[in-house]
């Protein structure tokens, strides 16, 4: 028998059905992997990046080396997550964030901007931008694998109310 897979929007899952001898005995094995979306231009940092991810040893780690081609591989692969750099060609991470979010399909993923840029302004305009989490370059991987399974857990509901509060914030000291 062949390879069966299952997918849904929450996790994973890929079902492995096999058949052993004749005495007609199924065995399912069934493994939970998220996927994760690496978009950053720089192929050294993508390595490290997915090094890091795959040290919690749970992920599916994808890649994409512009917002252009991010975009097109987050439409035709669905990751789970999506860990954006800013400054790239083609589109900036503000850019592609923004997009996402403005999008239906796209408007509950987990989005997750790591970038060398490290001034309050620029986080305050990547959180705003609609990321769930801004974290600076250099990053631990600890750090890292921690906010995935941060934004992995916030519900639609959740993701809503802080952006709420980001925007009254914003507005307030403006």
């Amino acid at each position: 028998m062949g390879i069966v897979q299952e997918h849904h929007k929450q996790e994973r899952r890929c079902v492995y059905l096999s058949r052993p001898g004749c005495q007609g005995l199924w065995h399912a094995r069934t493994c939970f992997m998220k996927k994760v979306l690496v978009i950053d231009d720089n192929p050294t940092i993508v390595e490290l990046i997915k090094y890091a991810v795959n040290l919690q040893g749970s992920y599916q780690v994808i890649v994409a080396y512009d917002g252009v081609q991010g975009l097109e591989r987050i439409f035709a692969e669905q990751p789970d997550c999506v860990i954006i750099d800013v400054k790239m060609p083609r589109m900036d991470g503000y850019q592609l964030v923004r997009c996402l979010r403005g999008d239906p399909r796209t408007v509950n993923t987990p989005l997750i901007i790591l970038s060398a840029m490290t001034r309050e302004e620029d986080q305050v305009n990547g959180l705003l931008s609609g990321a769930d989490e801004y974290l600076t370059k250099p990053f631990k991987p600890t750090a890292l694998n921690a906010a995935i399974e941060r934004v992995l857990k916030l519900t639609p509901g959740e993701r809503q109310n802080r952006t709420d509060y980001l925007v009254q914030t914003q507005a307030d000291r403006d």
